[in-house]
């Protein structure tokens, strides 16, 4: 790859497929601002932001030349997508996903990492599947979802304007990743 021109990016992917260390990355190199998504809906005590106030800080942190968008939120994404110029999605199996949310999963449960705005993942609530609070039951809820759903919407008329990267495996993003030259 001798040139990536591409300054507006948002990355893609159920949870745990690495959408914010991939675009924190991708915003360093292109010189841009990262912007996560997670970290502009959740208030503290885990309360989501009202549409309206998700929807304003969406738009200013997406105002810059420059960024890398870790997230999809269907709420935002009428905002982003059209100042977007590619969408990144990492699209990894089932076991690769469970594994890197299983490790995530302990190390924050054993680190208590903050997150965003004061809030920390509870060890516990993960392991309880059945429960909305679990990431893995969000996982097992949205990973076939995720697969039926993407190829339709970048299919859309209205995003033909962007360029797709679709991976399939961590090695093959990392090895393009490794090509994209620093700004």
């Amino acid at each position: 790859m001798t040139s990536f021109p591409y300054q507006r990016i948002v990355v893609i992917g159920t949870t745990s497929s690495g959408k914010s260390t991939l675009a924190s990355r991708l915003a360093e190199k292109i010189g841009g601002d990262f912007v996560e998504l997670d970290g502009l809906y959740w208030e503290p005590n885990w309360v989501g932001a009202t549409p309206e106030v998700f929807r304003e800080r969406a738009e200013a942190a997406t105002n810059s030349q420059a960024w890398a968008v870790a997230g999809n939120y269907h709420v935002v994404r009428d905002l982003i997508w059209p100042k977007a110029e590619a969408v990144i999605w990492l699209d990894y199996s089932l076991p690769i996903l469970f594994w890197r949310l299983l490790k995530r999963t302990i190390y924050r449960g054993i680190t208590q990492e903050e997150l965003w705005n004061g809030n920390r993942e509870k060890f516990w609530w993960h392991f309880k599947i059945w429960s909305e609070e679990s990431l893995f039951h969000w996982l097992f809820k949205s990973y076939w979802r995720r697969k039926r759903e993407y190829p339709i919407l970048l299919a859309q008329p209205e995003y033909s304007h962007l360029k797709i990267y679709h991976f399939t495996n961590p090695s093959e993003a990392e090895n393009w990743f490794s090509k994209v030259p620093r700004h």
